[in-house]
């Protein structure tokens, strides 16, 4: 979340911002900022209380008026702590539910411009059926037994759709691990905290999977634990960028809709994915981030696909991020644009909720957090089951083969 002195200091920038992204609730602010000040004032007055108290000790005599006098003003302490303590609740509610500030490329209207179009491995071929079709001769999925079992949004894999994803997973954790993304198996069900210092809570509540017998929640992405490893921890600055990256699971209650764009495997309440993230100082964010654009760019390319970047508007940003740019494959069968990553930048947002520090020239600052998918799994399987199809058979990308 934001600090309230940062929104003190810009204030004017953030009720632009907060109108671009189209937020309902910009009054907020004006709440915020009168708890702050009443806060401020009765901070003055414990202030003013704690030095009568502490006077009183040193001169004090064991008469009864005096006595009196001390619980008065001690009470008083009580009093002025209570409603302190009840605004600073109040205003982190408020702070919980304030989005970041936008990046600077926001300052003229952004409306999911394309900023990048590669045009795949040309190939020639007649017809592209779409990988329901291609599942009628090619042994890949099963929809119908995984939608008796768990219902619809969930899915088997079997025979060369199963072995084409498992080789996706290899091949993603090897290419981030050569470009120095460390890799970590992380827990799957993450705690209330852990969601909350990464922006997920209270902004993603409804497409949370909740355990409530135990008050933990199913990840609605890998960035969610593989960030809280550090939280609480201070860096030195020659120890940044940190780079990591995981394999897991992701659950997510996707908002009721119908049509291709959703079936399947478009769109599912489990899909596995590979995420990685960075952990940087405040003057190499910009750099860091146009260096992970490049690095999912050139994988996806490494793969021959059709794919997109585009530059996320204002009013579809999460919250937690200042800037957003997907990438989407194109399915060639069904003809429809699928996304296959989100790329953050999450600034200062989520390192003041977890603490995530470093040291430079004897000051601590926050670091900045970037985050993106690299890739998810079930959209590229699509993707290539439907690009690399010959006469109804699926070939797979050069890059895959060792894996395969």
């Amino acid at each position: 979340m934001l600090k309230i002195s940062y929104i003190k200091k810009n204030i004017k920038k953030l009720i632009i911002d907060l109108k671009n992204r189209r937020f309902k609730n910009i009054n907020l602010l004006n709440i915020l900022l009168l708890l702050d000040k009443n806060n401020i004032k009765y901070k003055i007055k414990l202030n003013k209380i704690l030095t009568i108290i502490n006077n009183y000790s040193k001169n004090f005599n064991k008469n009864i008026n005096n006595i009196n006098k001390i619980l008065k003003i001690k009470n008083r302490k009580k009093y002025y702590k209570s409603i302190i303590k009840n605004n600073n609740i109040k205003i982190n509610k408020i702070l919980l539910l304030i989005p970041n500030i936008l990046d600077k490329k926001y300052s003229n209207k952004i409306n999911n411009n394309i900023i990048y179009k590669y045009s795949g491995n040309r190939r020639e071929n007649k017809k592209y059926y779409s990988y329901i079709e291609l599942s009628k001769t090619n042994d890949i999925f099963d929809i119908i037994k995984s939608s008796e079992i768990s219902g619809s949004g969930f899915m088997i894999y079997h025979g060369v759709g199963l072995r084409i994803y498992n080789a996706l997973v290899k091949y993603f954790l090897d290419y981030n691990n050569k470009h120095g993304y460390k890799e970590y198996i992380v827990p799957f069900l993450v705690n209330k905290n852990s969601l909350y210092g990464t922006g997920q809570l209270p902004d993603k509540n409804n497409q949370l999977y909740k355990i409530y017998n135990n008050n933990l929640y199913l990840i609605p992405t890998g960035e969610v634990p593989l960030i809280n490893i550090y939280r609480n921890k201070i860096f030195n600055i020659n120890d940044l960028p940190i780079k990591s990256q995981t394999y897991t699971n992701c659950y997510r209650k996707e908002a009721g809709s119908y049509g291709k764009k959703v079936r399947g495997l478009n769109r599912l309440h489990e899909f596995g994915k590979v995420e990685i993230i960075e952990i940087v100082d405040k003057n190499r964010s910009i750099i860091r981030f146009k260096y992970m654009l490049n690095h999912i760019k050139n994988l996806l390319k490494s793969l021959g696909l059709i794919f997109r970047i585009k530059i996320l508007s204002s009013k579809d940003l999460p919250n937690t991020s200042s800037i957003t740019y997907d990438f989407e494959v194109f399915s060639v069968g069904q003809k429809i644009w699928l996304e296959v990553s989100s790329l953050s930048n999450c600034l200062e947002y989520q390192s003041n909720n977890l603490n995530i520090k470093y040291r430079y020239n004897n000051k601590i600052e926050y670091c900045h957090t970037l985050n993106g998918s690299s890739l998810s799994l079930p959209r590229v399987l699509v993707a290539i089951i439907e690009y690399y199809q010959f006469e109804k058979k699926i070939r797979i990308p050069k890059v895959l083969e060792e894996y395969y």
